[in-house]
């Protein structure tokens, strides 16, 4: 029997599973189609690879019931802090009482299990796992993906959730502006000495950023952060083969006293460090979401909820064209989905790449002009807000799943 669904999401990663679930939300189904091994992305054990959720993406989780399961997990973001290489003149973030926190970081390996579950509980998804896509169908009528196996999984819109090197957005021929900053992101999980407080460092230094993330302590009572080092292609490999004590004392010295002592550190792994972004996010019967249509670099760590943000408008769209009667690949509806999306998208990836350049800026004179504009921000209230603003996710127009729990 032909099990054709609304949609045909390939990629069940954080975003491909995510709009599969707040689809189902709408009354929505879905196939949702990943090569990957669930067992193997949630097993035990913290290895640093960890995803600040905004306030606004917080909004989408509750509204499509996983906040219940994944509040135990959260470690709440109450205070940000920038500093220009540990020197005079950072800025701190820190939100009104009432405004609650910042963000909530979590384990990616705590956010896959609850979407694995939920879905699994969820009749209008069909979850095709450890499966690969051997051709993709577009026709007037409707989309098809046919598997290895010999399966093929038919819908009315597919949606390219498979990353960066998306295979689906090559195959459609739709053009990408990238460019490669030569520097690489090395990823861990740390144990301190001191408390956190709450706090996520971004800790800028010329060869990149050093961003110190708050995670929850673990069973023992240790207190954990989650590091994303950026340094020079050229010395990755080097950093990557230091010894534990090796890398402990370099750690150390680049962040100061903020957590005390780094006393250990987890499994380190890298990933290249690019900009990308599709010039068009949709095609006939196909949408992109994720880093599929945009991919930014980690120093802001808006990367995940831009994506969130790019599942809250398609589901939106289509719920709202499906009530008028238009199926989900309606050209129509991709067309109000693309220019919802461009100018948010556009804005934040050329933000996070403007900080990436700006203070990268080698030099005394440089610093002190990051610093000394770092002091104005820190003054000035309403350009404060702003910021925290963006960092919530709670500026611009919304979709309503990411506006309100409900």
């Amino acid at each position: 029997m032909d099990d054709k669904r609304d949609l045909v999401i390939l990629g069940g990663g954080l975003v491909g599973m995510t709009l599969a679930l707040a689809a189902a939300s709408k009354g929505i189904s879905s196939h949702v189609v990943d090569r990957a091994d669930p067992a193997e992305l949630t097993a035990v054990g913290f290895d640093g690879r960890a995803s600040a959720i905004s306030t606004a993406s917080w909004n989408l989780f509750g509204n499509i019931g996983l906040a219940s399961a994944l509040e135990p997990f959260a470690c709440p973001i109450e205070r940000i802090a920038v500093s220009d290489q540990l020197k005079p003149g950072q800025i701190d973030f820190v939100p009104e009482p009432h405004e609650g926190s910042l963000g909530r970081m979590f384990e990616n390996r705590r956010l896959r299990l609850a979407l694995f579950e939920a879905a699994e509980q969820q009749p209008l998804i069909a979850f095709h796992p450890r499966a690969e896509v051997i051709e993709r169908e577009r026709g007037a009528h409707g989309v098809a993906a046919r598997l290895r196996d010999g399966r093929t999984l038919t819908g009315s819109l597919m949606v390219a959730a498979e990353g960066r090197r998306s295979p689906t957005r090559e195959e459609a021929g739709l053009p990408l502006a990238q460019w490669d900053y030569r520097h690489r992101a090395i990823v861990t999980g740390l144990v301190h000495d001191a408390p956190h407080g709450g706090t996520a460092w971004e800790i800028f230094y010329p060869a990149g950023p050093f961003a110190l993330l708050p995670m929850l302590d673990d069973e023992a009572g240790n207190h954990r952060s989650a590091l994303v080092w950026t340094v020079a292609e050229k010395d990755a490999a080097g950093t990557l083969k230091l010894g534990d004590r090796a890398f402990l004392a370099e750690v150390n010295k680049r962040m100061g006293e903020v957590l005390g002592t780094v006393t250990a550190a987890g499994p380190r792994a890298s990933y290249p460090l690019s900009f990308q972004h599709t010039a068009r996010i949709v095609a006939d019967r196909l949408a992109l979401v994720g880093d599929a249509a945009h991919g930014i670099h980690p120093i802001a760590g808006q990367g995940l909820n831009l994506g969130l943000r790019d599942v809250g408008a398609l589901v939106e769209v289509i719920a709202d064209g499906m009530r008028l009667g238009l199926e989900p690949g309606d050209a129509q509806l991709l067309a109000r989905y693309e220019r919802w999306r461009s100018l948010d998208s556009m804005s934040v990836a050329l933000a996070t790449d403007g900080l990436t350049w700006l203070f990268g800026v080698p030099g005394k004179a440089a610093s002190a002009v990051r610093r000394l504009g770092m002091g104005g921000v820190q003054r000035l209230s309403p350009l404060k807000h702003w910021f925290m603003d963006e960092a919530r996710g709670v500026s611009g127009a919304l979709p309503e799943l990411l506006t309100e729990r409900y």
